[in-house]
């Protein structure tokens, strides 16, 4: 792979921003593609422009606004409330979200000759969202090589990793700081530890300090 040329699917949070720097490292060539799709906070997509530019990588925003057009949901709209209510998705699953963003971003690295896809999709933090299952990430695999008649490879650097193993991986890359202090996963919009109140919120930072405190007990053995 360290010849070859890879999209990642990139957000600017935690998860896509973990994923890219585990692209810089595995691939020659890196171009990240993000997606305008009426989220509540464009504070995001500025975000991921930022990072990019500051890891020296290409930028490109899709628009995809035409998803808040089709579903109602707390990720584009503020009059809906973020809930999450056991045995119910969450008001935040955009159906058809990864499907269509994998999908696309398949076009895009057609077109600049790039054969990976990483995306950070994971099945053990994937707050019941069923478009972050490894069967889906498979099968869509399988669909897009069969409709573009290709042999592109998606990655899933994270899809068996809580969010405490998230964060070590980060920092096995080097970019444990990088991470915590630049990225934006906050539903309310608010960069590095965010609100601290939001389901995002407390997953990543429940996860920051599991792995801290993996980290220190590790360091006294």
């Amino acid at each position: 792979m360290k010849n070859e040329k890879a999209v990642v699917v990139f957000s600017g949070g935690q998860d896509s921003t973990t994923c890219l720097f585990w692209a810089l490292k595995n691939f020659k060539e890196v171009a990240t593609v993000t997606f305008d799709y009426g989220q509540r906070h464009s504070a995001e997509i500025e975000c991921a422009r930022k990072i990019a530019e500051e890891l020296g990588v290409s930028f490109k925003v899709l628009d995809m606004t035409l998803i808040n057009q089709l579903s109602a949901n707390a990720l584009t709209r503020d009059d809906i409330e973020v809930t999450a209510t056991e045995g119910e998705l969450p008001s935040t699953f955009v159906p058809g979200r990864n499907h269509l963003f994998l999908s696309f971003a398949a076009v895009y690295a057609d077109a600049i000759g790039a054969r990976h896809l990483i995306t950070g999709v994971s099945e053990t933090d994937f707050s019941g969202y069923p478009d972050c299952r490894d069967t889906f990430i498979k099968s869509l695999n399988v669909t897009l090589n069969l409709a573009m008649d290709t042999q592109f490879v998606i990655h899933t650097p994270l899809m068996w990793l809580n969010k405490s193993e998230v964060w070590e991986l980060s920092d096995q890359l080097d970019a444990l700081d990088f991470v915590q202090e630049k990225t934006l996963t906050c539903y309310n919009g608010i960069p590095s530890s965010g609100c601290g109140e939001c389901p995002s919120c407390i997953l990543r930072n429940e996860g920051l300090s599991a792995y801290k405190a993996k980290k220190a007990a590790g360091a006294h053995l």
